[in-house]
């Protein structure tokens, strides 16, 4: 049995995106999907004592139907504006100066390149180390892509030889579920339902925020409040 997920990149997405990753044996990046705007891919939430706050890295669009791995940064200083917008609301946190080195250092090590996708690679890659999340992770260009939406996801599943396909709920829109079936697939559906709470800044609690987040007020026990 093998099961893999299939998802663009993030940026520091939420804990439910670190929990589709560890459960599946093999994490697809998809990022030769077209960027979309106001979206998750450049920017996610924070808490703050005037409650969630929207960071953001700027990016150049050049063509609507740009893909996100063609998207570049447009702003030199966008690293350190966030790190220091971390550093004003988090400073507080229990964990906080126990992880800034670790979460600094992957801003440093992102600054140093143009490409949305290779930015987000950097944080999601590292924040599964932190979590011992120990799921393989490749890209779409690694493999052949064919044509069709749900027959494109299917054709992926053969390629890697996975028997389970783990999706998040938002596709049950849209996923052919018979092209599935007819491969003798199982599609499964990623539930996002019943998290438990944690120790968190700034009540009331929300759990749709940055994992960074959850790190800075849980720590090395951050791994506990996922479900896999």
């Amino acid at each position: 049995m093998k099961k893999i997920a299939i998802l663009q990149s993030n940026y520091i997405p939420w804990k439910g995106y670190f929990d589709l990753i560890a459960s599946v044996d093999e994490f697809i990046i998809y990022d030769e999907m077209q960027y979309t705007k106001n979206d998750w891919r450049n920017r996610n939430k924070i808490k703050t004592n005037k409650g969630e706050e929207w960071i953001t890295i700027p990016v150049r669009i050049e063509s609507l139907s740009q893909s996100i791995n063609q998207t570049q940064v447009f702003s030199s200083n966008w690293a350190t504006k966030h790190s220091k917008t971390i550093q004003a609301n988090y400073a507080k946190a229990k964990y906080f100066n126990a992880h800034k080195d670790f979460v600094f250092e992957l801003y440093n090590q992102a600054s140093k390149t143009n490409y949305l996708s290779e930015i987000n690679f950097i944080f999601i890659k590292n924040i599964c180390e932190f979590l011992n999340i120990k799921t393989k992770i490749s890209f779409s260009t690694d493999y052949n892509l064919i044509e069709g939406k749900t027959e494109r996801l299917v054709d992926l599943c053969k390629q890697t030889q996975a028997t389970h396909y783990i999706s998040g709920p938002a596709a049950k829109n849209y996923l052919e579920e018979s092209l599935f079936s007819k491969e003798n697939i199982n599609l499964e559906w990623m539930d996002y339902s019943g998290y438990q709470e944690y120790n968190q800044l700034f009540p009331p609690f929300e759990h749709g925020v940055t994992i960074l987040d959850l790190i800075f007020n849980e720590g090395t026990d951050s791994r506990k409040f996922l479900k896999f």
